[in-house]
């Protein structure tokens, strides 16, 4: 689901691969963050979100950032820019765990190939058997090979005002 910036780099004319992912992760997960997704942009941007359960602010994101960018320093990591944030409400759910750990909240999927007609789906998370997730939609439950989703979002419901802000179960 995604795929994940690969970077290459040269030292005594040999170029190798670098999979930043593999580099950023253990130092964010050692900070006490959860790495949810890596982006590479245009222009040489390196997008990093982060979570954990208590939620992130702009001091954690200040912290990860300065802390990424003395590894990119002594990694010889090529990039023009880093950005570091929370995943928001409407936070990507990337791997097998997240959606195990967002059972019961609305989700928005888009598959890579239709099923049963369309390619976006927008429902409750359920439970994950065998690779499959289910999604309850509209009073249905369907069933979907975690291998055959593209990309998938938390859909929180937007309350009125009046009800109150939105709230996540963690």
């Amino acid at each position: 689901m995604g795929v994940e910036p690969i970077f290459y780099f040269c030292t005594d004319g040999i170029a190798r691969r670098m999979d930043l992912q593999a580099l950023i992760e253990p130092t964010v997960v050692g900070m006490g963050y959860e790495l949810v997704m890596l982006e590479r942009a245009g222009r040489g941007l390196v997008r990093v979100y982060i979570d954990r359960p208590e939620g992130v602010g702009i001091e954690d994101c200040v912290k990860v950032s300065n802390q990424l960018t003395r590894l990119f320093a002594v990694e010889d990591v090529d990039y023009d820019r880093l950005e570091v944030s929370s995943p928001g409400l409407d936070r990507p759910l990337v791997k097998e765990a997240d959606f195990v750990r967002f059972a019961g909240e609305r989700a928005q999927l888009r598959l890579r190939l239709p099923l049963e007609g369309q390619r976006k789906f927008t429902g409750v998370l359920g439970a994950l058997k065998n690779g499959c997730l289910a999604l309850q939609v509209e009073g249905r439950e369907v069933s979907i090979p975690l291998a055959e989703i593209e990309s998938a979002r938390l859909a929180p419901e937007v309350l009125s005002r009046f009800e109150g802000s939105p709230r996540r179960k963690r």
